[in-house]
């Protein structure tokens, strides 16, 4: 009876560390599948902040002057904040991908090996308590037994005793032999009672010490581990959660960025830059007079009739050739639009060279102050080793000292030259202290006093041998350049119709162009703050030539537009930055 109670109780023991070890696997292939599941969030969200990212950039505008024309409009920039701010939008989701792996992902992973080397460690420690208990119980089974066998055998040997003492047909020496034999047997029987009983109280000890002491303590570690665990999930849970609520308050700032900018859309702002870019300029045309058939053919048409603007775009062929290359210009303009030029900056209109030698004669004065201070300080050098020989020797910088003066002397040179080539375009460039509407009325004056153009107009400037214009002195003053119309250099140069670009300008005046009746290469209207591209420059006469688009060109006045040639055009963008935030 005793044996089959304490069987069950090993068996049910037994029963509860296999439940015991199959949840605890649960419970670690449960933390392995959210881990997985972290893990594949994190995925989606890189993926999904990539798509947004791709998306931005495949919107952001081109460089092309398409985009640049439309970066004008308020709905267009509203559109390319949208696009900032969507890559800060994909950066939180990044963070939040970021978050995931490195608070969640990289700490389930490490606790998981935890959780599996400890739950190894206490299952371990169960299967020995109770494979010593079972041992314990096996060896007392086997004292028992040895002590049941002995008592049995004691009570045969005396029996035996007894029989061979009772016969008298038995030899004393035989009954003598008999009783020794039953002593020695009741002697074992008492050692194997001794022994029973002493291993039976140690193996009580041990069986109570197991039932109520290793394996509650080894369950009870089970148990924590368990709890452990469960918290553990639940902290990643939270965490999961915050690292997605941390993002909104930044979130919530690209969405009001967003917002503002729709908000700052001004619709009839754009409206009317697209009226100011596309309108024509022109004044209506006059009324047209009657004409008396009865007497002698006469047209007479007032200045500013219908047939007179049609007679303006009448000559089609110097039309199609306002855009050609002269023969001796071509070479110098591309060599200016590579960014070559002679030393005095020359090739460069007054207040672009003034700048250019101004910046030059500061570069220089830099490197002056930086020769005299390693002059200075190698005369203090020498001057300490001249008081104290044992530094070192003083003549040993001389050389040094000999070759710094040597440079100085040679930036002294090279800033009188620039200083003197500085003065010369000073003293040649205009007087700026008339204002603009000054400058402006005279033009206008000049506009409208303007003579009478005949068809030998294109014969007021020829081409000299540099590639420059010169005019003859019958040309009018402040009337703009018109090209020779020589029919040799039109057959020869038939093949390029458009000049190539040299730079870019910006309207510092409004102003109102006049078409040329002779060439239809006259002054085009520019708007205050416009930016045009330069096809050719100032040659002297107070006029540069400039394009809007492949259909306008023609000239506007030097002082009412601040030129940029190509090798300066980062100064232009650098000085709208602030004026047309797009544009940076």
């Amino acid at each position: 009876m005793v044996e089959e109670k304490m069987g069950a109780c090993f068996t049910a023991t037994k029963d509860q560390f296999d439940n015991l070890e199959k949840h605890t696997q649960w419970g670690i292939d449960f933390v392995e599948r959210y881990t997985k599941f972290v893990k594949e969030r994190s995925e989606i969200e890189l993926n999904y902040a990539k798509q947004i990212r791709n998306l931005s950039k495949k919107y952001q505008p081109k460089k092309n002057s398409r985009e640049e024309e439309e970066s004008k409009y308020s709905s267009c920039r509203a559109f390319l904040t949208t696009l900032n701010e969507l890559q800060d939008y994909a950066g939180q989701h990044e963070l939040v991908a970021e978050n995931l792996t490195a608070q969640i992902i990289a700490e389930l992973a490490k606790y998981t090996q935890e959780l599996k080397s400890e739950r190894k460690s206490h299952f371990h420690d169960g299967r020995k308590a109770q494979q010593h208990i079972e041992n314990s119980w096996k060896q007392l089974e086997a004292c028992k037994r040895r002590f049941e066998r002995d008592c049995k055998e004691a009570d045969r040997a005396q029996q035996y005793f007894e029989k061979m003492d009772a016969d008298i047909n038995v030899t004393k020496a035989d009954v003598e032999k008999a009783r020794q034999q039953a002593q020695m047997r009741h002697q074992m029987a008492s050692d194997s009672k001794g022994e029973y009983s002493s291993y039976l109280q140690k193996f009580n000890q041990e069986q109570n010490d197991h039932y109520y002491t290793i394996i509650p303590n080894i369950f009870q570690k089970i148990q924590d581990m368990e709890e452990k665990r469960i918290e553990r999930l639940g902290e990643s849970m939270r965490t999961f959660a915050e690292v997605d609520r941390s993002i909104l308050p930044i979130v919530g700032k690209c969405l009001d960025g967003m917002t503002k900018a729709a908000e700052s859309i001004e619709s009839k702002n754009d409206s009317k830059q697209v009226v100011d870019s596309y309108k024509s300029g022109f004044e209506p045309p006059g009324d047209v007079e009657f004409e008396d058939y009865g007497q002698a053919m006469k047209k007479a048409v007032s200045e500013t009739s219908l047939s007179n603007s049609r007679g303006e775009s009448k000559p089609e062929k110097s039309n199609k050739r306002q855009g050609k290359l002269w023969p001796f210009i071509k070479k110098n303009k591309l060599s200016l639009k590579l960014g070559g030029g002679p030393e005095d900056f020359s090739h460069l209109p007054p207040e672009q060279r003034r700048k250019k030698l101004q910046a030059k004669i500061d570069d220089i004065s830099k490197d002056i102050q930086k020769e005299v201070d390693q002059r200075d300080a190698l005369t203090k050098m020498k001057d300490v080793y001249i008081k104290n020989p044992q530094m070192g020797d003083p003549t040993s910088l001389d050389p040094r000292l000999g070759e710094i003066a040597q440079n100085i002397d040679k930036l002294q040179a090279e800033v009188q030259k620039f200083e003197g080539w500085l003065a010369e375009v000073e003293g040649r460039m205009p007087a700026k202290s008339d204002p603009p509407s000054k400058r402006q009325s005279a033009v206008f004056e000049t506009q409208n006093n303007a003579p009478p153009v005949t068809n030998n107009c294109a014969q007021d400037r020829e081409s000299s041998p540099d590639g420059s214009y010169t005019e003859e002195p019958s040309s009018e003053p402040g009337q703009p350049p018109v090209k020779p119309a020589d029919p040799e250099f039109d057959d020869e140069f038939e093949e390029e119709e458009v000049l190539p670009t040299i730079g870019t300008c910006k309207a510092l005046y409004p102003f109102e162009g006049i078409a040329n009746t002779c060439t239809n290469e006259g002054t085009i209207s520019i708007t205050e703050g416009e930016l045009l591209y330069v096809i050719e420059e100032d040659k002297g006469d107070g006029w540069t030539r400039v394009r809007r688009n492949e259909e306008q060109e023609g000239y506007v006045p030097t002082s009412y537009v601040e030129v940029f040639l190509d090798n300066n055009t980062k100064e232009l963008w650098g000085s709208l930055a602030m004026e047309f935030p797009w544009l940076s």
